[in-house]
């Protein structure tokens, strides 16, 4: 069976991509930090689906367990043939903020530093065997700029397409989820205020998953989830800059 590999993989979007995954035959490997969620998890899915799945425990905002992640994505043996890279969190500090860094600086060694060293780990080992893909969890975020959490979405998106760039003709794919409001306890946990939101921006997590599974078997390097969120980025990434910002500091007063 090919194996996946997921960050973040107890809950939100990457416990779907677990689920989504097991039903489709993949084994697992799932990384988190809560060990006792990990192995309730993975039972679970070993049981529910027939699968196998391995747990490893990693605090990806220390350098030491990114690199453990790392170790298990290069192994020939047992290998990895889907990177989901998902593990994150809603940073909601302001960039002016005297303690901004408190966020701040664990969203980049989360989002940013770990996403860089897993995805160029899974690159190294798939190019190596000829085959395999690669998902980096971005945002539509990225898109826009609404503080810290744009700039760390951007980072991952233009990471992707790079990646992409240089794993032409090996075999291995990369590709950039971009989904726009999801249905999970993401921005609650993340205190951010929803409630002005029109039901049509938001998209269910199964349906996300799905679709960005689709986008991932045909290669596509960026996936942006349903027609009202592909017609909204195209619309974003043809408006001038300075109107990308005032739209931007509308959400932003809006939260």
């Amino acid at each position: 069976m090919p194996t996946a590999l997921i960050t973040g993989a107890t809950s939100g979007i990457g416990a779907e991509f677990a689920a989504q995954l097991a039903a489709s035959g993949h084994d697992l490997v799932l990384v988190a930090r809560d060990e006792a969620r990990l192995a309730t998890t993975a039972a679970t899915l070993a049981t529910t689906y027939g699968i196998k799945a391995e747990i490893l425990r990693a605090d990806l905002s220390d350098p030491a367990q990114v690199q453990a992640v790392a170790d298990r994505l290069g192994r020939d043996e047992k290998p990895i043939d889907i990177l989901i890279n998902n593990a994150g969190f809603g940073v909601h500090a302001r960039l002016l903020d005297d303690d901004m860094m408190d966020s701040v600086g664990p969203a980049i060694d989360v989002m940013v530093t770990a996403v860089t060293v897993l995805a160029g780990a899974a690159a190294r080992g798939m190019k190596r065997r000829g085959s395999g893909r690669i998902l980096n969890v971005s945002s539509v975020a990225g898109f826009v700029a609404l503080g810290a959490y744009s700039a760390v979405k951007a980072y991952v998106t233009a990471l992707t397409e790079s990646l992409a760039v240089e794993l032409r003709g090996t075999g291995v794919t990369t590709t950039a989820l971009c989904p726009g409001w999801v249905r999970t306890e993401f921005h609650t946990r993340a205190e951010i205020n929803t409630s002005k939101l029109p039901g049509p921006v938001w998209i269910d997590v199964d349906r996300l998953v799905s679709e960005a599974l689709r986008d991932l078997n045909r290669g596509l390097v960026l996936s942006i989830p349903t027609p009202q969120w592909k017609v909204a980025v195209a619309a974003i990434r043809h408006l001038p800059r300075p109107v990308v910002r005032w739209v931007s500091a509308q959400v932003k007063s809006s939260r």
